[in-house]
């Protein structure tokens, strides 16, 4: 991470909302559909929700949605948060490349961001770091697979 970027991170959606009011005020709420019952006791600030489905309520006071589907380019991420006066994003660690698009816009326009952690893993799960790993791990490594 760049020494400009303000990121900040947080356990958990409610890390988040109770982040928000020190942050901005016009936040792109990009945590995916579910879980926006965290911030909807959060009033004096808009929040854009982009969703392929409709989010269902409890939803934030002043919320506008967006319908749509990615993928999103940078340009198109810059676009919105632009047209929207965005002045914070709040996403997901979702280890993915999904998210790298609207985190490149966000540095670009100087925005801080609030980043919710993936949760711990539970007691005596392990996870691999690829998808070659999980197959080695099934006993289906390179290969080719079972039966081979």
């Amino acid at each position: 991470m760049p020494p400009t970027d303000r990121w900040y991170d947080v356990p958990s959606l409610a890390g988040a909302a109770e982040a928000l009011p020190a942050l901005g005020s016009r936040v792109f709420l990009s945590t995916g559909r579910l879980g926006l019952a965290a911030f909807a006791s959060l009033t004096g600030l808009h929040f854009l929700v982009r969703s392929v489905e409709p989010p269902e309520p409890p939803l934030p006071p002043d919320t506008r949605v967006i319908l749509a589907r990615g993928p999103f380019t940078v340009p198109d991420e810059t676009r919105l948060l632009r047209a929207h006066r965005i002045d914070v994003l709040v996403t997901k660690d979702s280890g993915g490349r999904a998210t790298a698009a609207k985190l490149t816009a966000a540095r670009d326009l100087g925005l801080p961001v609030v980043v919710v952690r993936r949760p711990p893993l539970p007691a005596g799960v392990e996870a691999v770091p690829d998808v070659a790993s999980a197959l080695e791990r099934l006993g289906l490594g390179t290969h080719g697979g079972p039966g081979d």
